[in-house]
C-alpha cells in the first residue's frame, strides 16, 4: 500500500468513529475574554456607603437674671440636650446651685422652662442665652406636706386630753362632758390622718420641691389655725351648737361625704399621670359618682375640701373654725382659677361649662 492510501485509510478510519477533529484555535483571545469577564464580576464595586448626617452643636451661655453677668459657657452641646441636662451641666461647673433651685429663663425676666422641654426645639439659635435665677434653699413636697398635716394633728389632740400648761390647772387631764367635743376630735384627727396617708401614697408631685422658706409661711397658717380651734372647742367653758344633735348630724354627714369625695378626686388624679411622667391630661368623670363633679368644675378637690370645713364649722358652731374655712376658701379659688385657666390653655378642647371651684359661680 503507497503512502496516499495509508493517508485515506486512517481518515476514513476517524470519521468513522464520531470524532471530530478539535477545531482550530483562533488563538488567545476567547480564553483571556472569558476570564476577565469573570475576573469582573468576581470583583464588583462595594456598594456607597451612606453620608452620616451632620450634627449641629449648639454653644450654651448662661448669664445672672439680676446682673446680666456671664455665669457659665457650655461648648458642643448636644441639640437633643434637655433644660434638665443643661442644669445638670452648670451644676457642675457651680456645685451651690443644684438643679432643684435653678430656674432657668429665655428672657431675665420671664417663666421658667420645664426641665422636660428640648434645646432644639425653643426659640433659639445654635448661640443659645440663657438667664438664670438661684430659687433658694429647696424642700421637696413631701417632707412639707407631713410637716404642715402632722403638725396640726398632735396640737389639736394636746388640747383635747388637756396637758397642763393649756387651760387651768384644775382641768389637766380632764375630758369635756359634751359628745360633740369628742367626735369633733375624731373628724379633725381623721382629717388630717388621710392627709398623711395620702401624701404617702396618693399625691404625684410634678415638682419634687418647692423653697425651704415657705414651710414656716405653710406651717405658720395650719398649726396656728389648729391651736386656735382647739384651744375653744376643747375648753371647758365651751358650749354646744344651739340646733343641739340634729345640726350635728347633718354637719357630720356634709363632713363625711365630703371627705370621701375629696379622696376620690386625688386618686382620680392620681391615674391621670402614670408613675415617673409629667404628662398633663383633663379631668373627666370616671365610674365613681363622687368624680361626676368634673362636669360642672375643673377642681372639686377644693369644691369637697370647703364642703368638708363647712361642715366642721356647723359641727362644733366656733368662730376660729369658720375663719379657718373662710381664709381657706379664699386660698383655694386662687389655685382653682390658676389651674382652670392652665387647663383652658393647654387644651382646645377644654369642657366650657367647667368652672373654677363652684359650679356657675366661681
Amino acid at each position: 500500500m503507497d503512502t496516499l492510501a495509508l493517508a485515506n485509510a486512517v481518515a476514513g478510519s476517524t470519521s468513522s468513529t464520531g470524532m471530530a477533529p478539535p477545531p482550530p484555535s483562533s488563538g488567545p483571545s476567547s480564553s483571556s475574554s472569558s476570564s476577565s469577564s469573570s475576573s469582573s464580576s468576581s470583583k464588583r464595586r462595594p456598594p456607597k456607603k451612606a453620608k452620616k448626617a451632620v450634627v449641629v452643636f449648639f454653644e450654651v451661655e448662661i448669664l445672672d437674671a439680676r446682673t446680666k453677668a456671664k455665669l457659665c459657657f457650655l461648648d458642643k452641646v448636644e441639640p437633643n440636650a434637655t433644660i434638665g441636662e443643661i442644669k445638670s451641666m452648670f451644676h457642675k461647673s457651680h456645685p451651690q446651685w443644684y438643679p432643684a433651685r435653678q430656674s432657668i429663663r429665655l428672657d431675665s425676666k420671664g417663666k421658667s422652662l420645664k426641665d422636660e422641654e428640648v434645646l432644639q426645639h425653643l426659640p433659639v439659635g445654635t448661640t443659645a442665652t440663657f438667664y438664670f435665677r438661684d430659687l433658694g434653699a429647696q424642700i421637696s413636697w413631701v417632707t412639707v406636706f407631713l410637716t404642715e398635716y402632722a403638725g396640726p394633728l398632735l396640737l389639736y389632740l394636746l388640747f383635747y386630753f388637756r396637758v397642763p400648761l393649756v387651760y387651768a390647772p384644775k382641768y389637766d387631764f380632764t375630758s369635756s362632758q359634751h359628745w360633740v367635743v369628742h367626735l369633733a376630735c375624731v373628724c379633725h384627727s381623721f382629717h388630717y390622718l388621710k392627709r398623711l396617708l395620702e401624701t404617702l401614697f396618693v399625691h404625684r408631685f410634678s415638682h419634687g420641691t418647692m423653697p425651704l422658706r415657705n414651710i414656716f409661711k405653710n406651717c405658720t397658717y395650719y398649726w396656728g389655725f389648729a391651736a386656735w380651734m382647739a384651744y375653744y372647742i376643747n375648753h371647758p367653758l365651751y358650749t354646744p351648737p344651739v340646733y343641739g344633735e340634729q345640726q350635728i348630724r347633718l354637719a357630720l354627714i356634709l363632713f363625711l361625704f365630703c371627705q370621701m369625695g375629696n379622696f376620690s378626686i386625688h386618686v382620680a388624679l392620681r391615674n391621670l399621670r402614670p408613675p415617673g411622667s409629667k404628662t398633663r391630661k383633663i379631668p373627666y368623670p370616671t365610674k365613681n359618682p363622687f368624680t361626676w363633679v368634673f362636669l360642672l368644675v375643673s377642681c372639686p378637690n377644693y369644691t369637697y375640701e370647703l364642703g368638708s370645713w363647712l361642715g366642721f364649722s356647723l359641727m362644733t358652731q366656733c368662730l376660729p373654725v369658720a375663719a379657718f374655712t373662710g381664709v381657706g376658701f379664699i386660698q383655694m379659688t386662687v389655685w382653682a382659677r390658676g389651674k382652670h385657666r392652665g387647663y383652658r390653655r393647654e387644651f382646645r378642647g377644654y369642657p366650657p361649662l367647667r368652672s373654677p371651684i363652684l359650679p356657675f359661680i366661681l
